[in-house]
């Protein structure tokens, strides 16, 4: 196993490996402009067709019904391009966790797209900003943001959850990801989203109709493997940011509300052992406790087994014995 970073390393705002943590990189501004009405649109599109979606299921599903086709396809896609979000965006590209070869690089880039939750240089640069003032001013998504008090909280979980998506302020990417936008192979990638959210919206579809030979067999599939799916994951993800900063446990120290959420741990793909990941945010491995189940650290061990993954951060004992005493002595 690597070596984890000191603890001067692992409580820093989170920044990968390569990257200079924000308040070191000069005057730059937290901010870089606003978005253009193409871009909010976009967004109000990418997350309200798909909850839509997931409103009329019920009915829908009542007429229609769900075929193993569909659950199979819908499965399929939830797993690549939600492992894309956590192995990739997150645990890869925000945070440095392991480094990848350019092939498994890429594919994480476009699987973590195929995830409709935005292209790879924005999703890395909100996420630093989140890190970096995390439920402090500056974080994009607390739900901390508005005080404690019930209306307070009850604003805030929805402004964490995905209210924060519809406000036009826009993260500076030349502060929070200099890294990413130098790799040009990764800048093509990121510039081509619109053609990875085509093809995860309709592919299902596709391939259901090619499967089943019908068009009810390709409507379904778009329907129950493209839009549910995405919704489903979207949400997911955006529980991590509203359920995890508010309630669970916390048994490492960390500087924010962070908090593990068990209930979410197989579908978030081992994300909601949020509190580790806080505490230690460049860690790969989030659920580190018995009975943890990690879907993505396992991933990447198998990624580091065939050679495609080097340098992991892995956990060790020695560092979690440190941040749970800590977290004891801070009353957590």
């Amino acid at each position: 196993m690597t070596p984890p970073p000191s603890a001067a390393t692992a409580t820093a705002p989170a920044i990968s490996a390569s990257a200079a943590a924000p308040d070191e990189r000069g005057p730059k501004p937290i901010i870089d402009g606003h978005r253009g009405n193409s871009a909010q649109f976009a967004i109000y599109a990418f997350t309200l067709v798909p909850l839509v979606a997931v409103a009329i299921a019920i009915p829908f599903a009542w007429g229609w019904g769900l075929s193993w086709t569909d659950v199979i396809i819908g499965v399929v896609f939830y797993f690549f391009t939600g492992m894309g979000v956590t192995v990739g965006f997150h645990r890869h590209f925000t945070h440095g966790s392991f480094k990848a070869n350019r092939a498994l690089r890429n594919t994480l880039a476009i699987a973590g797209q195929m995830a409709v939750q935005g292209p790879v240089i924005i999703w890395v640069a909100d996420h630093r900003r989140h890190h970096a003032f995390s439920d402090r001013e500056g974080d994009p998504h607390s739900p901390w943001t508005f005080g404690t008090s019930v209306p307070a909280l009850a604003k805030g979980f929805w402004h964490a959850h995905m209210g924060w998506l519809f406000e036009r302020d826009s993260t500076n990417q030349k502060r929070f990801a200099p890294d990413l936008l130098a790799d040009k192979s990764l800048v093509k990638i990121d510039k081509y989203f619109w053609a990875w959210t085509i093809v995860s919206v309709f592919g299902p579809g596709v391939i259901g109709g090619l499967v089943t030979m019908s068009w009810h067999g390709a409507l379904t599939a778009f329907f129950w493997a493209g839009l549910v799916r995405i919704a489903l994951l979207h949400h997911v993800t955006w529980s991590v940011n509203s359920i995890c900063h508010m309630i669970g446990e916390r048994p490492f120290a960390a500087r924010d509300k962070s908090a593990n959420f068990w209930p979410l741990a197989i579908l978030s793909f081992g994300e909601s052992w949020h509190n580790l990941h806080h505490a230690d945010p460049t860690c790969a491995r989030h659920g580190v406790l018995r009975g943890q189940i990690d879907i993505s650290a396992r991933a990447i061990w198998l990624f580091e087994k065939f050679g495609w993954a080097t340098n992991v951060r892995w956990s060790s004992p020695q560092r979690l014995a440190r941040i749970q005493a800590t977290a004891h002595e801070m009353g957590h």
